[in-house]
Order: C-alpha cells, then structure tokens, then sequence
C-alpha cells in the first residue's frame, strides 16, 4: 500500500484517519499544536479529554516519558505491539494538548503493520479514535466516511480485528490502576506483574487521565437494552443473541458464544441499527469470565445503555 500522500498530510499538518487493531484512529502529528487542536475540533471533543500518544518504536516513547519502569517494561515485553496503552509521567516539553495539562502521557505501539508503518514515516501519531465524539467508534473505513464525509482522508485496512479500543493502565503513581477495560484483561496484566491490578473505569475528576472515563462514549441513536425475557419487541429492534434462544425478533444475529466476534462487530452493529432505522438494539445477557473480553464488552454495552 502507497502511504506517501496520508505521510504528506501528516507532515503538512493536517489529519488523516489510519487502521489500527482495536479501532480506526484519527492521527495527528504527536508535536504539531496546530494539527491537535484540528482533531479536536473536527471531532467536537473536549478539550479535557487526554489524547494517547501512537508509537512505532520504543525510542519513540523516551521522546515523551521521564523513564520507563520496570513494571511498564514488563508490560511492553508481554503486549507490544499491541491493545495496551500505558499511562507515565511525561517530559515537560510533551504539549498539554495531548495531556489535557496533565503531568502524565498515555502511549501505546498499535498492533497492525499498516499503523506501524505509517507511524514509523511520520513519527508519533495522537489517534483517537476516528469519530465524532460520543458516536460508536469505527472499525472500517466507511465507518469514518459516515461520520466526516466521502473526502475525509482515511486509509483503507479493511475490518479491524479487535473492534474496541484499548486497555489502558495508569503506572504513574501508587498501585497500577485499570482506567479503561480492553482485550488485554485484569488477569493477564496480573500474570506478568504478580501482584493486585485496581480498577477505576469512571471518574468525577475535572480532568480524566484516560479517555473513556468521563464522558459519553460508544452510543448509537438506537437504545440499548439489554434483552429481558419479558420484552415484546417491535418490528424496529435489532437483537443480538449470544446463545441459542427461544426469542425471535427481527433482524437477529446470532453469535453462539463467539464473545470475540461480538466486540470485532459491537460498534458495526450499532452503526447499522442507525443506518437502517432500527429504535432499538437488543442484547442478550451474557456471563463467561474467563473470556478476557468480557469486562471491555461489558463496560462499552453499559456504557452505550446509560
């Protein structure tokens, strides 16, 4: 695939939506104030809102934190490439537009060579996720088409293969803490640091360090319910069934415990009940804790309900 015109972009201070794993980001140049602000604006985000930074090498991270610890570089041996972004104190050149005025960074390495290599051309990418905020985030590139136009520059990587969006772990003081869940669970983090992970998904902060913490996120016009056996469905409901039910209601999908295939599709779904004039997205209570996806999906449904 040619990058040299998306590169040319980037470098000119402009922004171009690129493929990663978890979900499509909106990347702009990680150094240029100018090309920051216009993902922000062009996503209607706060400015409160911290953004992560996208790296294609580990010498690309020492260019924003103070140092890496043992316990980040553990997690960087264990998950990089990868849906893991890493909260740390940051050098005091990092703009505060990236960190919303925090003293701290997020950064992560995308686990996709398309991302890795336009990275590797451009330098540091911020990349939120390519939507306009509040909307379900994009896991192709027409997704990011919907949201800003036939136009808007986007590179094609096709459907992406997590569905949504990082796990991200604050290890810049006391305990490591869980901000947002992602494919990378609780459990394996544990695993390789031996020892407790807490968990903090919301937050009342002026400021959240991660993104996913404060505002709304991940919501379709459709509600989101999930599905009670009680529920008389109308002709304008869209049902998700995870195992086989007696239930039947139009337009169902049915994923037969595939909790994998549900995440690399939730945000899609949601999309299509919209375009397709659905009222309500019905889903189908699920319990498998030992799939690691579980929390992420868990905290991205309630979060499109509430």
């Amino acid at each position: 695939m040619n990058l040299d015109k998306y590169i040319a972009l980037i470098k000119k201070g402009e922004v171009v939506a690129f493929p990663t794993e978890t979900v499509y980001g909106l990347g702009a140049d990680a150094w240029n104030p100018s090309a920051i602000q216009k993902v922000f604006k062009i996503k209607g985000r706060p400015s409160d809102n911290p953004l992560i930074v996208h790296v294609s090498n580990l010498e690309q991270v020492l260019d924003f934190v103070i140092s890496i610890p043992k316990e980040a570089q553990e997690l960087i041996d264990a998950f990089w490439p990868g849906s893991l972004s890493i909260i740390l104190p940051k050098k005091p050149e990092v703009l505060d537009s990236v960190t919303a005025g925090l003293n701290t960074v997020a950064i992560r390495m995308p686990d996709h060579p398309i991302a890795l290599n336009f990275i590797s051309k451009t330098g540091p990418l911020v990349a939120p996720s390519a939507n306009t905020s509040g909307n379900p985030s994009p896991t192709k590139a027409n997704h990011v088409l919907q949201d800003f136009g036939s136009d808007f520059p986007v590179i094609d990587g096709e459907s992406t293969h997590v569905g949504l969006e990082s796990t991200v772990i604050d290890l810049s003081e006391g305990e490591p803490t869980i901000l947002r869940p992602g494919s990378i669970s609780r459990k394996q983090i544990e695993d390789v640091l031996g020892n407790g992970i807490h968990e903090s998904f919301f937050t009342k902060l002026v400021q959240p360090k991660s993104p996913g913490q404060k505002y709304s996120h991940y919501k379709p016009n459709a509600e989101v319910k999930w599905l009670d056996e009680n529920d008389n469905l109308s002709d304008k409901a869209i049902l998700f069934l995870l195992t086989e039910s007696d239930h039947t209601a139009p337009n169902q999908v049915n994923y037969d415990g595939d909790l994998a295939l549900l995440a690399r599709e939730l945000y899609d779904r949601f999309r299509q009940a919209d375009l397709e004039g659905y009222s309500k997205i019905a889903i189908q209570t699920f319990n498998d804790s030992d799939h690691s996806i579980v929390p992420a999906l868990l905290n991205r449904i309630n979060r499109a309900i509430s």
